[in-house]
């Protein structure tokens, strides 16, 4: 997708209060996240969007990898290195020089399947042996009615696919889970920070209201 086409769906889809809203809501979101992530390590957060979760996980250094180039001049915060890039081509990064690579809600965007492939190909690059490929996405499985109400979803994926996608590319599954986080913060759920902590620590409500699945790969050394 175009970052001009992107840019304009974005601006449309969300205001400034619930901009602001999901600051606050993914500070629990990556307090619960940070167990996969080395906080003396580099992160990399690819598809960052308006950069929620690398300006609030805890990391040595941190990248932010996106097509748009506005957002991540404008919501990156200032120890966050931007790059305007594709997520299927991580050129710019040195091979094993990440220990931690975030995906949320990014791949459903992404023009083809052989698209996500080498996306998947790329980070395995650039992971070093142990580091990790953090996946939240929408699993259709779980909320197919509600999928293509977003313009811009195009892939559709359950977490067999991308579990089996994954392991293609060299990865070692940690952990799936099937049903994690609602397919949406517009879905009307509280989302004040102490609810959505609430939320994390009690696992059985995410297997009623749970959307998107989270999957956690490991490039296995050697």
């Amino acid at each position: 997708m175009k970052p001009q086409l992107e840019g304009s769906i974005y601006r449309h889809r969300f205001s400034q209060r619930e901009l602001a809203r999901a600051q606050e809501f993914w500070r629990p979101i990556c307090r619960y996240l940070q167990r996969y992530v080395d906080p003396q390590g580099v992160t990399l957060d690819l598809g960052a969007g308006y950069c929620f979760f690398i300006n609030n996980i805890t990391s040595r250094e941190k990248l932010a990898l996106d097509i748009n180039a506005e957002n991540l001049r404008l919501y990156a915060a200032p120890d966050v290195r931007p790059i305007e890039a594709s997520g299927a081509d991580l050129a710019e990064i040195a091979a094993g020089s990440v220990d931690t690579v975030f995906a949320s809600n990014v791949y459903e965007h992404f023009p083809s399947r052989e698209d996500v492939a080498r996306s998947f190909q790329e980070v395995h690059r650039v992971l070093r042996p142990g580091g990790r490929l953090i996946v939240l996405q929408p699993n259709f499985a779980y909320c197919a009615k509600q999928y293509f109400d977003f313009f811009d979803h195009r892939l559709i994926f359950t977490h067999k696919g991308m579990v089996e996608g994954l392991e293609i590319s060299g990865f070692r599954l940690e952990l799936v889970v099937r049903r994690f986080l609602p397919y949406t913060s517009k879905s009307g759920l509280p989302s004040a920070p102490w609810m959505v902590s609430l939320y994390l620590a009690f696992p059985p409500a995410w297997h009623i209201l749970g959307g998107q699945m989270l999957l956690v790969g490991v490039k296995p050394a050697g």
